[in-house]
């Protein structure tokens, strides 16, 4: 979607209030008039019908306030019938109500809201693509791997929880380890301190060994050092220790699932032609640079650098008021999971990228902290991202100047 709408391109604006079943639309035009307002059934014909109505009056955009699984056939039949669509986030939905006058909360008020402020501010909507298959598998694959992520931290959590029940000391050895294979595999054979006594130390260590060589030694002195500091038996300690076997079971399933998960996104995200020039920059792996591409789409829909960086909320915010001084805060708006990808891009590049490196520890010497510093390291490679992206050219090293000839 290279070229956006502007004011003077549409003629209807159809604000969609999405839901599972019913959505509701109401179109109107550039000077307000309604057009229609109608119920608008979840369904390609129902869906058709309210798109070309409103086609026939001219150029038509819809308006969402949603992209979740129940908007994504009208997504498809807007893509269909060349229909853009921009989507207005929560907050700004929410803001926007409270200039409207009444308090009620219902979708014809809501389908009207967000006609009327697409009609109002079009330079501020956010505009997805819905024409591109790689992108939208790269976000789909992108949602599975966040929940698999989600579900490892909550299996963790219970597996920990579980072995507090039985020994404090324990836990605070293996707990926050639990991310290896190798306590993976320890935790589902032997789960008590009970079983791991008889177990015996060599034992354990070769277990541990065979999926994490470099943990098993430390580990298993920790081990045995919290075993000695805990001579009491807690109740039920056998049955903890099938649920912990349990966990510690679904933790490695999840492991595997996600190993699976992270080939399909590679490919995928190498398969389209941006990601093989996102690639090239410091930073940028397959899961990184999967998030960032799936986030930001089109790059087309951002002028400038500075526009991409107060989408991913890495733009600072300035305040000032009366004799307040003027000062820049974090901004606390904008798309947060692209801005945890870039940051963990420029994290990797200040290890890694001479440039990068040099940049952050300027901003180090200014007074910055570090998550500061490469939040300004972020932010500066917003306007490299998007010229590698809008040109389709690879990351070069800049050369050094005054090389000396070649003879």
């Amino acid at each position: 979607m290279g070229d956006q709408p502007t004011a003077t391109d549409v003629d209807v604006f159809v604000g969609v209030d999405m839901a599972k079943e019913d959505h509701y639309a109401h179109a109107i035009g550039p000077d307000g008039n309604e057009l229609y307002a109608r119920t608008v059934r979840n369904d390609q014909a129902d869906i058709e019908a309210a798109i070309d109505t409103a086609s026939a009056a001219g150029r038509t955009v819809l308006v969402i306030d949603m992209t979740a699984s129940s908007a994504h056939l009208l997504l498809a039949t807007a893509a269909a019938r060349r229909v853009p669509v921009a989507y207005v986030t929560g907050l700004q939905m929410r803001r926007a109500a409270d200039l409207y006058a009444g308090s009620a909360k219902t979708d014809p008020r809501d389908a009207f809201i967000l006609a009327d402020y697409a009609r109002r501010h079009v330079d501020r909507l956010t505009w997805l693509d819905i024409n591109d298959e790689l992108l939208v598998r790269l976000r789909v694959l992108n949602g599975r791997d966040v929940d698999l992520a989600g579900d490892a931290t909550r299996t963790i959590n219970r597996c920990r929880d579980a072995l507090v029940s039985i020994s404090p000391a324990l836990e605070r050895v293996v707990g926050p380890k639990l991310g290896h294979g190798g306590v993976q595999d320890l935790m589902g054979r032997w789960a008590t301190p009970t079983a791991l006594r008889a177990a015996g130390k060599t034992r354990v260590r070769t277990l541990v060994s065979k999926r994490s060589p470099r943990l098993a030694d430390k580990l298993t002195d920790q081990i045995w050092e919290a075993l000695d500091a805990q001579t009491l038996t807690l109740p039920a300690e056998d049955t903890w220790g099938e649920v912990i076997a349990d966990l510690a079971g679904d933790l490695t399933k999840i492991a595997a699932r996600r190993d699976a998960l992270k080939g399909d996104i590679e490919e995928a995200f190498l398969a389209h032609p941006l990601g093989k020039v996102l690639v090239t920059l410091c930073g940028f792996g397959p899961r990184t640079g999967a998030r960032t591409l799936a986030e930001i789409g089109d790059p087309h829909r951002f002028a400038t650098g500075g526009h991409l960086a107060s989408y991913a909320a890495l733009a600072p915010v300035n305040r000032q008021s009366g004799r307040t001084l003027d000062t820049a805060t974090r901004q606390r708006r904008g798309n947060h999971r692209l801005k945890n990808a870039l940051f963990l891009a420029a994290f990797v590049a200040t290890q890694h990228d001479p440039d990068a490196r040099a940049y952050y520890q300027r901003k180090r010497a200014e007074g910055k902290k570090h998550n500061a510093a490469v939040i300004c390291v972020a932010r500066r490679r917003c306007d490299l991202i998007l010229a590698m992206l809008k040109n389709r050219e690879p990351y070069r090293q800049p050369q050094p100047e005054n090389l000396p000839q070649a003879a």
